[in-house]
């Protein structure tokens, strides 16, 4: 079992954190609603891009009223989305994902989500994660623990299911996944691609997968959820092993009881592929 060494927490004013988290969740909930209002109605973005790179009317729409609301709340704190840079010297950031699985939303698959934290240099100190189709947000702020829809989440309130959650990169598998999950099978459990990386690492954060494995992804795709991670007690490590609060190389989220061993899949897979000359 990983056993993981105490995260240096920055001490956070407790005033902000408790309005960070009001105006997120409300800002959660305003997106699920436009979600749940517009998704699968045929609004597929023009031009030959990947659906990795589709960017819709409504995450514009979304994009828009998160950043004209926080601007507004919290004037000194930059906010940073897919099409806009911030310097990450910035004492705290707010990073928007304001529709995680954008091929699932315009296709009506029931998938997606809108994702919102607000980081600092020790990792998220407030996180929300928007699961539309389900009617659930879930939150998080650090050293006050994770909810959902208003009820505290704590991973070992009940055995989670043999199955680790990860996603494709732009260009397709990731290198060593084939091997990566011939190796999960092998030990009796299940890959899923679901199509959001902020709802794959969620599902850890619920107790619903033992783990999540991202190769590659952006910081405001993952950060609302990894503050829920976090606070529920998760293993966040990086592709060496090293717990990390918010990895840039790699992540792997997973209770503790299986961090390890999930990650040895994991490196194994990626040793294995660079042994066989496919790297």
């Amino acid at each position: 079992m990983t056993v993981l060494p105490s995260r240096p927490a920055r001490p956070v004013d407790p005033a902000l954190v408790s309005i960070a988290l009001e105006v997120a969740g409300r800002l959660a909930n305003d997106a699920s609603d436009v979600i749940m209002a517009t998704a699968g109605r045929g609004a597929r973005p023009d031009g030959d891009d990947s659906p990795f790179d589709w960017v819709t009317d409504t995450d514009q729409t979304l994009e828009r009223h998160t950043r004209r609301v926080l601007t507004g709340e919290f004037p000194g704190i930059p906010v940073f989305c897919e099409n806009v840079d911030v310097p990450f010297d910035a004492e705290y950031r707010w990073v928007v994902d304001p529709i995680d699985g954008t091929a699932n939303y315009v296709a009506g698959v029931p998938w997606c989500a809108y994702s919102l934290a607000l980081v600092d240099r020790w990792g998220p100190v407030v996180g929300v994660v928007a699961d539309p189709y389900r009617a659930q947000i879930y939150a998080a702020a650090r050293g006050r623990g994770m909810r959902a829809n208003g009820a505290p989440v704590r991973l070992g309130e009940q055995s989670a299911a043999p199955i680790v959650c990860t996603e494709m990169t732009r260009s397709g598998p990731w290198p060593g996944m084939g091997e990566f999950i011939t190796r999960a099978a092998a030990a009796g459990t299940g890959v899923r691609v679901l199509g959001s990386k902020a709802l794959a690492v969620a599902q850890v954060a619920l107790g619903h997968a033992t783990a999540a494995v991202l190769h590659g992804y952006h910081e405001w795709d993952v950060a609302g959820a990894v503050a829920l991670a976090v606070e529920s007690g998760a293993a966040v490590l990086d592709r060496r092993g090293d717990d990390d609060p918010l990895p840039v190389d790699g992540l792997l989220v997973a209770d503790p009881a299986v961090a390890d061993e999930v990650l040895r899949w994991w490196q194994s897979a990626l040793e294995y592929r660079i042994a066989d000359g496919r790297v």
